[in-house]
């Protein structure tokens, strides 16, 4: 169970896998755009996901929903914005939210540059309004190829200063990582920390590339790591974090069985394994959930997930005085 007395952090958010199924109706009427049902209550029912999907990209086409009424850069504003209100619902002390330009750009061929200084102000505004601290990440969606990851790193790079890292998703086997180390370096030498989501829907393969050539120092999901006795020791060794995401990950079947998912050998490798949501507004659930899973599904005990969510603090793309600030402020019951 989460332990509100400790920060509580989720570092592995898709702000464009968050989007409420009231706001997909209401922009949907604002822009009259068509609908498949004819309530609210009945599409949170379709654009949510009741059970499981086929695979990755299967999941990934549920988030479509939300991304078809973002007729505007205003739509991607508050969406943003909502995000924010909901970690602040959620008690979060600090979130890390990711969006691909280009995934939200794609319905309405809106700039990607227009959609960047939305999100990032949407943010602004939902900080200000809710006191929660945000760290903003953008995405390259790998899945709309090299060049267009280009224009997506382009537009991310000029709005850099409001970014603390940089992420790589979308189909992990027909894109490998191998195709972006030029846009990871560009990204590295602006300063910004990598995420790379990696291990999902590949091998681990994918996940040494991610950390050699890309300059992962986290990695997403990554639950592929755990077949290779030699691959999580030196996750270990090197301190690389694994954003796991046990209701994702059975969704995608990246791990079908949450029982004997490998989050609990992760941890007795010695790896800094963190607790997420990943798509939060799409697998309907929150951070608090998913801490009960953790603790019903595969028996952690309190102290487990305690030490796990101190590593959330430990691993977010924080400084260290940052990172002080917030184990003060909890201190203080603020």
């Amino acid at each position: 169970m989460l332990n509100y007395d400790l920060p509580v952090v989720d570092l592995h958010r898709h702000l464009d896998g968050n989007v409420r199924p009231a706001t997909i109706f209401d922009l949907a009427q604002q822009y009259s755009l068509p609908l498949p049902v004819k309530t609210p209550q009945a599409l949170a029912e379709y654009v949510q996901i009741q059970d499981r999907t086929s695979d990755l990209m299967a999941f990934i086409g549920c988030l479509q929903h939300g991304m078809d009424v973002l007729r505007e850069p205003d739509a991607c504003r508050r969406i943003a914005y909502e995000n924010v209100e909901d970690a602040a619902a959620e008690q979060l002390d600090y979130v890390e939210l990711r969006f691909s330009p280009a995934f939200m750009a794609q319905a309405f061929n809106l700039s990607l540059h227009a959609v960047t200084e939305a999100v990032i102000d949407g943010v602004t505004a939902g900080v200000r309004a809710f006191g929660v601290r945000v760290g903003l990440l953008g995405i390259l969606s790998r899945t709309f190829g090299v060049d267009r990851c280009y224009e997506e790193l382009s537009a991310l790079l000029h709005y850099r200063d409001a970014l603390v890292g940089l992420d790589l998703a979308g189909d992990e086997k027909g894109f490998p990582g191998a195709l972006f180390t030029g846009h990871f370096k560009k990204a590295r030498d602006a300063g910004l920390a990598i995420t790379v989501h990696a291990g999902e829907a590949d091998g681990p393969a994918s996940i040494r590339q991610a950390i050699d050539e890309l300059g992962a120092s986290r990695i997403g999901h990554g639950v592929a790591a755990v077949t290779s006795v030699e691959l999580m020791s030196e996750l270990a060794k090197r301190n690389i974090g694994i954003e796991s995401c046990l209701t994702s990950n059975y969704q995608t079947g990246a791990f079908t069985d949450t029982a004997n998912h490998p989050f609990r050998r992760f941890l007795d490798a010695g790896m800094a394994v963190t607790l997420n949501t990943d798509d939060p507004g799409v697998s309907a659930i929150t951070l608090s959930s998913e801490y009960a899973l953790a603790a019903s599904a595969l028996g952690l005990s309190e102290s487990t997930l305690a030490n796990v969510q101190q590593t959330a603090l430990e691993q977010a793309f924080l400084s260290d005085s940052e990172k002080r600030l917030i184990r003060q402020k909890k201190r203080g019951g603020h």
